[in-house]
């Protein structure tokens, strides 16, 4: 479609909800707000508060599955900034106070006490980021939010003055497609290179640790240590079908021991060797370690920012922990143990610089050398299980937002909802991650593209808290200036630096992140047009009502479910099925089935419930919401829940007609029903009767004559017992139910018109079809037996 073609749409879709008319004021009125009911909602979902000795057992915890990727860098820092040979002794004391700040500045004030405080309802990452965003402004491109969506419990969100710089960054957002476009190719490209990071950190860091088998065997080459480490991830990456919650319970004592043996070892080489390296905690010297000049000293910042990866994984597994939990573990256990590491190996090294390629290795002392090498090779391990892990969530958040193919998710735990397992992302990681480690055989290559990742990563993150911090947080602009500028200037320096080591390796995530950037905006692209064509080629209710309750076709038994991404109208498919056959069920339900930007929908309020046009019709909407943590599981049973909250609806709807002292009552009238009889159900009953936008396409036929609302709305009161022979609504379409449900499904193609441009050609008849092809279908996502399933085709043009 051409630009113009695409914003008569956007303004189409914009002015749905804006329509005057008296069903719009009928609509407004009958879709009051729940504030009381909401709140007492609210308070099940706010962050506990937790005992003095519970918060310290989280926090222990918390070292295993947040902390095992930023702990383990010990591993291979050193050699990665001086993989040449240290030339100047004093060159270590200049490094070593670049990490110390490093560790400061980054990890502990940007990302503990700053960025982990942006998370979304305990929820961490570039997309729990973009969907804040998302509530607080309308930047999302697929448009299919409602209002009641933003009276959910989960969906946080506050107004701005008109006047304030928030209101003004918000309407600047929302003003032009492009700039909503360029931000979700920002969170995109972060989203990218994290999935880089779930490659790169088991392949450096199972690398390293094998290599200290050369210190004890020095007969042992190269290749042995590559095997043991091939040996060591296809073992790891095999076994992830279990889940972490199986062998979590292992994680926080192996990364607590992992921190107490590197402090106790950093005390021991410091006392031993050079107390005088403590005084890199003085920052002039990094001033006097650039000052000696040489390209060398800048692009070392490449091997020194290893020392702060694993703060993306830090983030992104955020969930499973309170941020205070997540803050005390760091400021007490890891920052503390890190420094003394870093200084014992810096105090080693100045003795024995020789050594750098095995410094950790080598400054450790004989007698617990054995005993290291095993903690050190399962904190690997567990290390690379935080990247994991974090690349699964990140993968389920994209496909929530309609950014990724549809790929099998597989929930491992019941205690913990956030504990996913992707097969299809498992195997592609492991095969790209053996694939790294085979093909660079050598820590500095691979240090070279991990740093050139995290940096982007930083850099994502910095960008997206700035929005964060004005129109979530409505900070001061010149706070919000002061942090984004220093964040930038510390980033923009080891940005810089590794831009040098690009042809060095650094090229590796830079590949791997343009592949998975393509598959998901190609993606994303299709599903937005899918989006735009179903609601530019939905069809009036007007037409509908014009077929009379048969539909103008034979009603058979059973009940028809029409899949559709619409939470109005009809739907093309609905038309192009009844159009091409003689026949429809005699209950026809429009099930919307979308994903909202929040962690979570309550259970309660997942399904929204709707008739649509008379009662003998028996045509009604669900909408079915969930966040981008929820799963469609097996045991969820789907249609069991869907039918439980469409009788649930006809119940409420029946005992509000029976409060009227006559059938004979005008729509508006039953307004005021609906008001009375809300408060006397309670909450759960209540906001299943919540509504959206679908009276807007009975307009023409209804408001024109208030008298003709009245009759036809009485008529209809007393048609549904004539029509069902006197059995009321819930037993018929109860005996529909027993007669058969039939899933009707869209399987809509979409093709690139032959005028288009080569590279829209390229991308729609090529990557997004052969996409389509592989990924899996909707009807196994629902858990659809095949002989329910009908789909109905269509060949849309783009």
């Amino acid at each position: 479609m051409g630009t113009r073609e695409e914003a008569s749409i956007s303004s189409e879709i914009d002015e749905e909800s804006d329509e005057r008319g008296s069903m719009w004021d009928l609509d407004q009125r009958l879709d009051q707000n729940m504030d009381e009911e909401a709140g007492r909602l609210r308070n099940m979902y706010r962050e506990k508060k937790f005992s003095a000795v519970l918060l310290l057992q989280l926090s222990f915890q918390s070292l295993g599955v947040v902390y095992g990727d930023l702990g383990t860098s010990p591993l291979y820092v050193f050699y990665n900034t001086f993989p040449r040979g240290i030339k100047d002794p004093e060159d270590i004391i200049g490094a070593l106070s670049l990490i110390i700040y490093s560790l400061t500045l980054i990890p502990l004030l940007k990302y503990v006490f700053v960025v982990c405080k942006a998370n979304d309802n305990g929820q961490g990452g570039t997309f729990a980021l973009y969907s804040l965003l998302c509530r607080h402004a309308k930047v999302n491109t697929i448009p299919n939010q409602h209002r009641t969506d933003e009276e959910l419990t989960t969906y946080s969100r506050s107004t701005f003055h008109e006047d304030s710089f928030a209101a003004q960054t918000k309407r600047w957002l929302e003003k032009g497609h492009s700039r909503k476009t360029a931000l979700l190719i920002l969170v995109l490209v972060g989203t990218c290179m994290v999935i880089g990071d779930g490659i790169l950190t088991p392949a450096i860091s199972v690398l390293s640790a094998a290599g200290g088998l050369r210190v004890n065997l020095p007969n042992i080459n190269n290749g042995v240590v590559v095997v043991v480490a091939v040996v060591i991830l296809v073992s790891l990456f095999s076994v992830q079908h279990y889940g972490t919650d199986k062998v979590g319970w292992l994680f926080a004592p192996i990364v607590f021991l992992w921190f107490v043996f590197i402090a106790s070892i950093g005390v021991y080489n410091i006392w031993k060797h050079d107390p005088s390296v403590l005084k890199a905690f003085s920052p002039v010297y990094i001033f006097r370690y650039f000052k000696r000049g040489g390209q060398d000293r800048w692009t070392s910042l490449g091997g020194i920012m290893l020392s702060i990866t694993g703060i993306e994984a830090l983030f992104a597994d955020l969930s499973h922990f309170p941020v205070s939990a997540v803050q005390i573990a760091f400021t007490v256990i890891v920052f503390p143990c890190l420094l003394l590491a870093y200084s014992g190996q810096a105090a080693y090294l100045r003795n024995y610089p020789h050594h750098v390629k095995d410094a950790f290795y080598q400054s450790i002392p004989k007698s617990v050398y054995w005993p290291m090498f095993i903690i050190a090779t399962f904190a690997a391990i567990v290390a690379s299980q935080a990247t994991i892990s974090a690349t699964f969530s990140l993968i389920k958040q994209a496909l929530a937002h309609g950014c990724f193919p549809r790929v099998k998710v597989v929930h491992t735990s019941r205690k913990f909802l956030g504990q996913i397992y992707v097969p299809d992302i498992n195997w592609i990681l492991m095969l790209l991650c053996i694939a790294v480690t085979a093909g660079f055989k050598n820590q500095n290559q691979i240090g070279n593209a991990y740093g050139t990742a995290v940096v982007i990563v930083m850099l994502v993150t910095t960008l997206l808290m700035m929005l964060i911090m004005i129109l979530v947080w409505r900070c001061h602009w010149i706070l919000v200036l002061l942090f984004t500028v220093l964040s930038l200037i510390v980033e923009c320096t080891y940005f810089s630096a590794v831009l040098f080591k690009v042809n060095q390796g650094g090229w590796v995530p830079l590949v791997i992140a343009a592949a998975f950037l393509i598959i998901m905006y190609v993606w994303h692209y299709g599903t937005l047009k899918r989006y735009e064509f179903e609601m530019h080629s939905k069809v009036s209710m007007a037409w509908i009502l014009g077929l009379g309750p048969s539909l103008g076709l034979v009603r058979v038994p059973g009940i028809g479910l029409v899949y559709t991404e619409l939470a109005s109208g009809v739907p093309h498919i609905f038309s192009h099925f009844i159009t091409n056959l003689p026949a429809i069920h005699s209950v026809v339900v429009f099930v919307c089935v979308k994903n909202l930007p929040v962690y979570t929908v309550p259970q309660e309020e997942r399904f929204l419930v709707k008739r649509i046009g008379p009662k003998n019709f028996h045509m009604f909407r669900c909408v079915a919401r969930y966040g981008y943590r929820d799963l469609h599981k097996k045991d969820d049973d789907f249609e069991k829940r869907l039918f439980e909250s469409l009788f649930l609806f006809i119940r409420l709807e029946s005992m509000m007609e029976g409060c009227s002292d006559s059938d004979d009552y005008s729509l508006c009238g039953s307004q005021q029903q609906q008001q009375t009889k809300d408060s006397l159900v309670n909450g759960n009953e209540s906001r299943n009767l919540s509504t959206f936008d679908t009276f807007d396409s009975t307009d023409s036929v209804i408001a024109p004559a208030g008298a003709n609302v009245t009759k036809r709305t009485s008529h209809t009161v007393t048609g549904s017992s004539q029509m069902s022979g006197g059995v009321d609504e819930h037993e018929f379409i109860n005996r529909c139910r027993d007669a058969g449900v039939v899933h009707i499904m869209g399987n809509t193609v979409v093709r690139a018109r032959r005028e288009a441009r080569f590279y829209k050609r390229l991308a729609i008849d090529y990557v997004y079809a052969f996409l389509r092809k592989i990924c899996r279908e909707n009807s196994a996502i629902f858990n659809v037996p095949q002989e329910s399933l009908l789909n109905v085709g269509q060949i849309f043009y783009v």
